[in-house]
């Protein structure tokens, strides 16, 4: 009796939705932090999570959606820095500082920061996408007090030089500073910043 034939392998949705979607965000998460935007094909994030890619167009459309998701909606960087700025007035720089550095240094959202400052600066697309992201996002965690908000885009961005010097360049004296000294250092500018006249 012959025997019957080979199936074929099923591509497309499979079992276990969640998991699938789940597995696709860190694929894309892991390859947009090595990568940048640019470099991260939608093919071989399908690869990297063992899918066929016709299930990242059913899950989220397109590479800037899954980026979206992937990068910015899994960390809420703005209600997290607004928050600590929006703390007691007279440590509110001590408590961004933390806060920021905290963000570089995690092991679930350093990657997802390294994955957005690697795109935001090697991609127009992905650097579009974030201003139109946070900027919106720091207003509405701030309940919209404009100048709240513009003060902690300030204090982000001194923050966000230092975080480049120290976790992405690697330059020496940053890198070599313990972390509590950089925090005293950094925490009086970034409170002028925030309380500042």
């Amino acid at each position: 009796m012959p025997a019957p034939p080979e199936r074929p392998r099923p591509t497309g949705r499979r079992p276990g939705d969640s998991g699938t979607r789940d597995a696709i965000l860190d694929a894309a998460l892991a390859l947009f932090a090595e990568r940048g935007y640019d470099g991260a094909s939608l093919r071989a994030i399908a690869a990297a999570a063992g899918v066929d890619p016709g299930l990242i167009r059913h899950f989220f459309g397109d590479k800037e959606a899954l980026f979206a998701t992937a990068v910015a909606d899994r960390m809420q960087v703005a209600h997290l820095l607004a928050r600590a700025a929006s703390a007691d007035p007279t440590t509110a720089g001590r408590a961004m500082t933390e806060a920021y550095l905290g963000l570089w240094e995690g092991p679930d959202t350093g990657p997802i920061v390294r994955a957005l400052v690697r795109s935001a600066t090697t991609s127009e697309s992905a650097a579009r996408m974030m201003r139109e992201m946070i900027g919106p996002r720091i207003h509405d965690a701030t309940g919209g007090d404009t100048a709240l908000a513009g003060r902690i885009a300030l204090a982000a961005s001194n923050l966000l030089g230092v975080a480049m010097a120290r976790y992405v360049i690697g330059v020496g004296p940053v890198v070599d500073l313990p972390r509590d000294e950089l925090v005293d250092r950094l925490a009086p500018v970034v409170q002028h910043y925030l309380t500042g006249a």
